[in-house]
């Protein structure tokens, strides 16, 4: 076989595009290369995929290989194509299933022993791969319990390259070695807080009845230890609990930003930056990868602001867009990521007019 393709995910935000990759040989200078505007880890994948095909048993080609990622104008970052690059190189060598490559989503990165590494992002992408048609999907073996969320997806879950290999019809020896386990972060359990903690504070625990119950937004005042942080973070114990559809936007977002997701929790986010966050701490950012920042881990549930005074003029001001829209979108070279971004805002201070005094520009800092 001269050129064999299968397919990756590609993720910007929290959208998922589905990513071709072929491998093709020639008859040019021996050599590896990987083209389709990958990032710098992409592009080192050349190096992973050669020693873990190597110690997986496999071989690849003497001759000049080439690994195309369709389409080529969509960045693609990060080393979750890993899998599916070793997958195609191997198979134009005619020792894989040709067909069964062609029908499977592959995800994950390869260490150079040729485990399978778990990679973030894990949902939203095979949550993409669902709904372009495919039915299979292999991923990391750490990433299995947040793929099988996805319903109607036959979830494989990798441990080494060799595996994977055999399961598209490879002739090797299985290779025995532990699973890598350790997912990019451990899993964060809820803390849920009632109000029948509150003693007194009626007309306090009114507004945030009224507030839960129509989705407003609150802003409480009062001198320092009057219990405004303790009744805020009281609210998310008293919202609706999230619906299936919720959840799963709300495990999506936990994933790309590296949480390990197992299960589907139905308490709405707590989100409470620090006052000296900066505005991409909050709305999100970065060069290349683009993470969501506190007001998107906060979608379908609360965003804290403690001491909402202290926060600088320029962050409560990028708050404006995604209060209005309910997303945020933040640009790049070269591409676009959207977040999901529809919080309930719970704004704390000390006195309702240093929120507006923080806001006024000072007397030297505008013309004269």
């Amino acid at each position: 076989m001269k050129t064999a393709r299968t397919w990756a995910v590609a993720l910007t935000g929290v959208d998922g595009h589905l990513v071709e990759i072929e491998a093709d040989v020639s008859n040019q200078t021996p050599g590896f290369k990987i083209v389709g505007l990958p990032d710098k880890a992409l592009g080192e994948a050349a190096q992973r995929v050669h020693n873990a095909v190597t110690n997986a048993q496999l071989e690849l080609t003497r001759r000049r290989l080439t690994v195309n990622l369709s389409p080529a104008s969509l960045p693609k970052h990060g080393s979750g194509f890993d899998l599916g690059i070793a997958i195609s190189a191997v198979a134009t060598g005619g020792v894989l299933d040709a067909g069964s490559i062609a029908r499977t989503v592959h995800i994950g990165e390869l260490g150079l022993d040729g485990r399978v590494r778990p990679v973030p992002g894990v949902l939203p992408a095979v949550f993409a791969a669902a709904r372009a048609g495919f039915e299979q999907v292999i991923v990391p073996h750490a990433n299995a319990a947040e793929a099988r969320l996805v319903p109607g997806m036959q979830v494989r879950a990798a441990t080494t390259l060799a595996e994977v290999a055999m399961w598209h019809g490879a002739d090797i020896a299985p290779v025995d070695v532990e699973p890598v386990t350790a997912a990019v972060a451990p899993r964060h359990e809820p803390e849920i807080l009632d109000l029948v903690d509150v003693v007194g504070q009626e007309e306090a625990v009114e507004a945030l009845i009224v507030a839960a119950a129509g989705g407003h937004h609150l802003l409480m005042s009062g001198p320092p230890g009057a219990g405004k942080t303790m009744l805020a973070r009281r609210l998310p114990g008293i919202l609706p609990p999230l619906t299936e559809d919720a959840a799963l936007e709300v495990a999506s977002i936990r994933s790309l930003s590296g949480a390990a997701v197992d299960v589907l929790d139905d308490v709405p986010p707590l989100e409470a930056p620090h006052h000296s966050a900066s505005v991409a701490a909050l709305v999100g950012g970065g060069s290349r990868a683009v993470r969501p920042g506190a007001i998107v881990r906060a979608h379908r549930g609360i965003l804290f602001l403690d001491e909402a005074a202290e926060f600088s003029r320029v962050a409560l001001d990028a708050l404006r867009q995604p209060l209005e829209t309910g997303s945020i979108e933040i640009d790049r070279a070269g591409f676009r990521a959207r977040f999901p971004a529809r919080f309930q805002l719970a704004v704390l201070c000390v006195r309702l007019d240093t929120i507006q005094s923080s806001r006024r520009p000072r007397p030297d800092a505008g013309g004269r």
